[in-house]
């Protein structure tokens, strides 16, 4: 299921964003959304650690757009922790065969992905 463009996707100043702001926004959305699903399922106890790692994720893809707008000197170690999160969620996203987990995981391995890829080497 892919994104949908909406206001934030289509305006000027997202478009020229650095590719792990794209990926960090992609992915706070699908993990939001996968969330939401999750809460709705009649089963919700199967989902708890699904639901925990999509709120860990959204969290540290803030923390990696915060860090990176205002050129923090910690952003290589928030994005380092940042991909570790998004690594988890996907993980444990993959396992459940339902669409919004399946896009979820997607969205947070192309994350990972590209943290790792901004990543410079700690001193």
């Amino acid at each position: 299921m892919p994104i949908q463009q909406d206001e934030t996707m289509t305006n000027p100043v997202y478009s020229q964003a650095s590719a792990s702001i794209r990926a960090c926004t992609e992915c706070i959305i699908a993990c939001q959304t996968c969330a939401a699903e999750c809460l709705q399922e009649e089963m919700v106890g199967m989902m708890r650690e699904c639901i925990r790692r999509c709120l860990d994720c959204v969290e540290l893809c803030r923390l990696c757009i915060s860090y990176e707008i205002r050129g923090s000197a910690l952003l290589d170690n928030v994005m380092a922790l940042c991909a570790q999160a998004c690594e988890r969620c996907a993980e444990e996203c993959g396992s459940h065969e339902d669409q919004h987990c399946q896009h979820c995981a997607k969205a947070c391995e192309q994350c990972a992905e590209i943290c790792r890829a901004s990543e410079m080497p700690i001193d």
